[in-house]
């Protein structure tokens, strides 16, 4: 089905239809003519934030009441569905959402602090109940990521996180990138690490091999790494967080949720705080050790289409399409995102700045 005629049409077109400030009327090439494709892109895309608050946070916590906000234009109804736990039971409370002035979000504040609860989303398009989702931008989630969770993202900094900063660097010549993966890190029975395939086995020190050899954070700093590159951290679908003892393996280029670390390699994937702390202890941990973090993304597709979260809050808006409707697969895996949609560079782009400022992500 395809919802994007008379409502998506303005977050199609692009900018000439997002009412931007005066400032910022005309294209990137009239402005700045020298400008790359890339950075004209990048140029609009931050333009978009100043232009609209569309994409902002979907859950809002507080000791009162939990704000929820979706944005999802074409629905003819929205509700948000509270939850125990994580995984299984039925709701606890659904809470029909209300569209706002604009008319392209839906609103719901609850009473109540519902701190430690799950949540989903609902759409209604076409007449037809979509499935329920953590909505496109959840920030924490439970197991395997199909509810969010209402949580205080300020219980999960390490003490000393807000002094926490990138180890100075003036030489690009100089940059010693290593990448890796946080499974393969130390998964192996000989890496001596505790906490083998984690965010924090990997940054656990004095580990050493039979042979005596450092592994783990100690052998990087050994090597004189300046910079790591982590593969893709955030929650992706390959593989099951309630059967991590069937040691299945991936590099992570199947994003579900993009604003969550994978719960996989955390020690916890069932309590939705532990992997969003341990990710920051791994990030606290390199810069304590002079090393600076660079972080794979992968935004130009996602795990599937039909049960992704883009397709179940709006449907064929976020997907490149032919005009016969089939899929457009440039990435070579099965679908592309449509990076030229107004809503969709947002999203990209405030995802990379939340990394940034949640995370202290380097680059």
């Amino acid at each position: 089905m395809q919802y994007e005629q008379k409502l998506l049409q303005p977050y199609i077109t692009g900018t000439q239809a997002l009412n931007f400030p005066s400032r910022l009327i005309g294209s990137p090439s009239t402005i700045f003519p020298s400008l790359s494709v890339i950075s004209k892109t990048l140029f609009v895309a931050l333009a978009l934030m100043s232009a609209t608050n569309a994409l902002a946070q979907e859950m809002t916590w507080s000791p009162t009441s939990t704000r929820f906000a979706l944005w999802t234009p074409s629905a003819d109804s929205v509700k948000v569905n509270l939850y125990a736990k994580g995984l299984g039971g039925s709701p606890l409370q659904s809470i029909n959402m209300k569209k706002d002035n604009i008319g392209d979000k839906w609103v719901a504040v609850v009473p109540g602090n519902h701190k430690g609860k799950f949540y989903t989303f609902q759409v209604k398009c076409g007449g037809e109940w979509l499935a329920e989702n953590p909505g496109i931008g959840a920030r924490a989630v439970g197991v395997n990521g199909q509810r969010g969770a209402i949580i205080d993202l300020r219980d999960t900094n390490p003490a000393g996180w807000d002094n926490d900063r990138a180890p100075e660097f003036t030489g690009q010549k100089d940059a010693v990138i290593y990448e890796m993966h946080h499974r393969d890190m130390t998964i192996h029975a000989t890496s001596g690490v505790h906490n083998k395939g984690k965010f924090v086995g990997w940054i656990e020190h004095g580990a050493k091999t039979a042979e005596g050899l450092a592994t783990g954070i100690d052998h990087l700093v050994e090597l004189g790494v300046t910079h790591v590159q982590i593969l893709p951290s955030y929650d992706y679908g390959s593989v099951d967080e309630t059967r991590l003892v069937d040691n299945k393996y991936n590099w992570g280029y199947d994003p579900v949720n993009y604003n969550v670390p994978d719960g996989g390699y955390s020690t916890n994937p069932y309590d939705p705080a532990t992997r969003v702390r341990e990710m920051k202890q791994m990030i606290q941990a390199l810069h304590k050790a002079g090393i600076r973090v660079i972080m794979d993304v992968v935004y130009n597709h996602t795990f599937n289409v039909e049960n992704s979260n883009f397709t179940q809050t709006c449907p064929d808006y976020f997907y490149r399409l032919h005009e016969n409707g089939d899929l457009g697969n440039a990435s070579g895996c099965g679908n592309e995102t449509a990076s030229e949609r107004a809503m969709m560079r947002k999203f990209i782009v405030e995802s990379c700045r939340y990394w940034i400022e949640e995370y202290h992500i380097d680059g």
